[in-house]
């Protein structure tokens, strides 16, 4: 597997782009797994960290699937993006009301997902949920890890609705609110330890309402969260 070392660190963007144009051309196709984390970095010269962003990256696009502990697979050979059309989402700078509608949206979808996910979630979600759950704690005021491992958690309830519909539309409308809002989230978000340890908080909250199947609670308690994020993010968008 061909890749190109990057000439700047900590620029996710790059290997996301290599990688996700080696699977749309074929050259890593559906069922091909990855090299390890350490394989691609030592090719990058880069970070673990950033490669491991960029491997969420894919993932939000659909691309690939992250296993625990079993590295990572291809799964499409397109963008879901590109399958679920939102034209008016694909500008390089989105206006306010566009975003304000994508949190409108996504406030909507996963309060629902969670509620779903309570009622129809197996052992194996409640057991990656709690992974991921362990692995924030760790990653507490450091913005990378708390981002990824936010993202990963919200695409991890999704999964667990058992609905391929409500997955596709999460990861859609997730990977147009995270390109447009990334880098105020990382500040205000992750790197800020007080709010970083609030938001631990929630999603545990939501993970221990789906561990117990209460469906009610599940989805108070993700509204709870996603509208403590909006508040901040109001801010300054």
């Amino acid at each position: 597997m061909e890749m190109t070392r990057l000439t700047k660190r900590n620029h996710y963007e790059e290997i996301k782009d290599q990688l996700a144009q080696m699977i749309m051309d074929g050259k890593l196709k559906v069922g091909d797994k990855l090299p390890s984390t350490r394989e691609m970095s030592e090719s990058f010269g880069v970070g673990r960290s950033t490669t491991r962003e960029a491997l969420s990256a894919l993932k939000a696009m659909g691309l690939i699937e992250i296993r625990q502990g079993g590295g990572c697979r291809v799964i499409r050979h397109t963008p879901i993006e590109l399958e679920v059309a939102m034209p008016e989402l694909h500008s390089l700078r989105m206006n306010r009301e566009t975003l304000l509608e994508l949190l409108e949206a996504r406030l909507s979808l996963e309060v629902s997902n969670a509620s779903v996910a309570a009622l129809k979630r197996t052992d194996e979600d409640v057991a990656e949920l709690a992974a991921i759950v362990k692995e924030m704690e760790s990653a507490i005021g450091q913005d990378i890890e708390g981002e990824r491992t936010d993202i990963i958690f919200h695409q991890a309830v999704a999964k667990a609705t058992r609905n391929s519909i409500l997955a596709m539309l999460f990861e859609s409308i997730a990977n147009q609110l995270e390109q447009a809002i990334r880098d105020v989230r990382r500040v205000e978000l992750y790197a800020n330890k007080p709010v970083a340890e609030r938001l631990f908080r929630e999603h545990s909250a939501i993970y221990e309402a789906i561990r117990e199947r209460d469906a009610e609670r599940a989805a108070y308690a993700m509204r709870e969260h996603l509208q403590h994020v909006e508040y901040i993010l109001m801010k300054y968008i």
